[in-house]
């Protein structure tokens, strides 16, 4: 078995079993991925800094089962960050990705997803993000270009600035930055209101039903990720599935591009964004306040 050596933040970090398919229908090896988030970095380390992470990870490649890591293992070397946080019943010592370093050692462990928290480890419990998870009755990506652009329209109506990103899987979020004053309890209420609204303005199309039976071939407005403890897909993360597409920001007038789809892009075909302009420049930067926003809601 190979190992390669990666010299990344001051740190050789090493990938064992380099060789290893971690998408055997493709022929991506773990080198692979570890030789594309050493290129995402510049991009994705900035959604990553100072999150806790839920590591989804893939030992034997995608076709042979994952399980999903919160904890940092004793083994995990000392110089990756850990945030110890509050669960019922104790605590986590989730590991927080700062440096390219984390990133690849990461890899190393196979971990081809990282999830984040929509908060940081330094305020658990007030996120600087809300994420509505568009999420398709099947594979018909029509309805889900649709609901994002009636999700955008309401949020200029709310003054709310938000991000657009596809999933790597089957939908879309859309990303709000916020100023992390409120608490998740209120965040995920004002996401529910939101969704609610939004739902109620197109009940053929758009549904907020959790149970799949009671959406009836609506597209699901999902709010669920606004929670402690919960995590959404990492912007720039490879998904777990033939391909290895991406997790990718966009700008919302690539919403109205024919040639979109959620998993448009993939390790073999990023390459070239990941050079060009930030499609998010400037949009997350300045998070919000709900207050007024909530305000705004109510009247509507």
């Amino acid at each position: 078995m190979t190992t390669t050596g990666i010299r990344v933040s001051g740190r050789t970090v090493e990938i064992k079993r380099a060789e290893k398919e971690l998408f055997p229908g493709d022929g991506i090896t773990k080198a692979d991925l570890a030789d594309y988030y050493r290129r995402a970095g510049r991009r994705i380390l900035p959604q990553l800094r100072g999150r806790p992470l839920m590591l989804e990870r893939h030992p034997d490649g995608i076709g042979d089962g994952r399980f999903m890591q919160k904890d940092t293992p004793d083994y995990f070397p000392d110089w990756i960050h850990r945030a110890e946080l509050p669960k019922e019943g104790g605590t986590v010592g989730y590991p927080v990705c700062d440096d390219l370093a984390t990133l690849l050692y990461l890899v190393d462990q196979a971990c081809i997803t990282p999830h984040r928290w929509l908060s940081k480890a330094d305020r658990p419990d007030h996120p600087d993000l809300l994420v509505l998870d568009l999420d398709p009755p099947g594979e018909d990506f029509e309805s889900v270009r649709w609901a994002a652009a009636r999700l955008h329209e309401l949020l200029d109506e709310l003054d709310l600035p938000a991000a657009l990103m596809t999933t790597g899987s089957r939908g879309l979020h859309v990303l709000v930055p916020l100023d992390h004053h409120a608490p998740f309890d209120d965040v995920r209420a004002f996401a529910r209101d939101l969704a609610d609204l939004l739902a109620d303005r197109h009940p053929d199309q758009l549904t907020t039903a959790a149970r799949k039976q009671a959406r009836k071939g609506r597209l699901y407005l999902d709010t669920q990720r606004n929670a402690y403890g919960q995590t959404a897909v990492t912007p720039y993360a490879v998904r777990a599935l033939p391909g290895a597409p991406v997790a990718t920001p966009l700008s919302w007038s690539e919403l109205d591009d024919p040639d979109l789809t959620p998993q448009r892009w993939t390790i073999a075909t990023i390459g070239e964004r990941l050079e060009g302009d930030d499609p998010w420049e400037g949009e997350l930067r300045r998070g919000r306040s709900l207050k007024a926003a909530a305000r705004r809601l109510e009247k509507l």
